[in-house]
C-alpha cells in the first residue's frame, strides 16, 4: 500500500544519512442520502520546492489555481479538536511495535521532504490532540486522495486544494509551532504513514468531517475515530 510514497520517504532519509556521514475501533454504517459529486481535477504541479508549495509565504503570487469541486461535493471539514489523550495501549503493528512506540521513535521537529512536511502540517491542524489512530487515519485519507485520480496527485496538492481544508488560506499551509508536543507527534504520524508502518482505522476512506457537523453525505461511513467520521 502506497509503495511510491514509502520509497520516496526512504530515499530521502538515506540521502540525509549519507550526507551526515560524509561530513563526519471503528463504527460502521450503511450509505446515507444524496449522491456525492466529485470532479476529477488536473494534475497538481509536482515540483516540490518552498517557492511553489506556498509554504510560509502569505504573499506567494506563484500559488497555482486548483479547480473547484462541484458545489454539492463533500469536503474535509476542519475542526479544532479538544485535547484527547492517546489510548493507553495500541495494537502491535508490522514489526511488533505499537503505534505509541512508533510515535515515540519517529517524534521530531523536522521532516525529510516537502510531501511529508505538507502531510505533517495537515495532521497537526486537522487532528492535533486526538488519539494516535485518529491522526494516522486523517493522514491516510490525504494519501488515499493523492492516489485516487479524483484529486491532485501529490500530497501537497491535496492539502492545498481550494475549499477542502479550512486551515489553508490562499493556497498557504500555515506553520505550526515547531517546539510543541503536538507538532512532534504530527511529524511522527506523517513519517509513519509515508513509510506505511501502521494502518489507520478507515481503509480506502476519501472523506471525513468533524463529529459536531452532519453534512448528510450519501457515502459509506466506515469509521468514527476521535473527533472525526470517515467515509469512502
Amino acid at each position: 500500500m502506497r509503495r511510491s510514497f514509502r520509497a520516496a520517504a526512504l530515499t530521502a532519509v538515506a540521502f540525509a544519512f549519507a550526507t551526515a556521514a560524509s561530513h563526519g475501533g471503528p463504527s460502521f454504517a450503511t450509505e446515507a442520502e444524496g449522491t456525492p459529486s466529485v470532479s476529477y481535477v488536473e494534475h497538481a504541479a509536482s515540483g516540490l520546492t518552498a517557492a511553489n508549495l506556498g509554504l510560509n509565504d502569505l504573499n506567494d503570487s506563484a500559488v497555482p489555481e486548483t479547480p473547484e469541486l462541484a458545489p454539492d461535493a463533500p469536503i474535509a471539514v476542519h475542526a479544532m479538536a479538544p485535547a484527547l489523550p492517546a489510548p493507553a495501549q495500541e495494537p502491535a503493528e508490522r514489526d511488533g511495535r505499537s503505534l505509541t512506540a512508533l510515535v515515540a521513535d519517529f517524534s521530531g521537529t523536522e521532516t525529510p521532504d516537502a510531501e511529508t512536511e505538507c502531510l505533517a502540517r495537515a495532521v497537526y491542524y486537522e487532528s492535533k490532540g486526538e488519539p494516535y489512530t485518529g491522526q494516522l487515519t486523517v493522514a491516510e485519507v490525504i494519501m488515499n486522495r493523492a492516489e485516487s485520480g479524483r484529486f491532485p496527485s501529490t500530497i501537497c496538492g491535496v492539502v492545498r486544494q481550494r475549499g477542502q481544508f479550512s486551515f489553508v488560506r490562499g493556497g498557504v499551509i500555515p506553520t505550526p509551532p515547531q517546539g510543541s508536543r503536538d507538532w512532534r507527534i504530527a511529524v511522527a504520524i506523517a513519517r509513519i504513514a509515508m513509510q506505511d508502518l501502521a494502518d489507520g482505522a478507515a481503509p480506502r476512506a476519501l472523506f471525513f468531517h468533524a463529529r459536531r457537523v452532519n453534512p448528510r453525505w450519501r457515502l459509506t461511513r466506515v469509521a468514527t475515530v476521535g473527533n472525526h467520521v470517515f467515509y469512502r
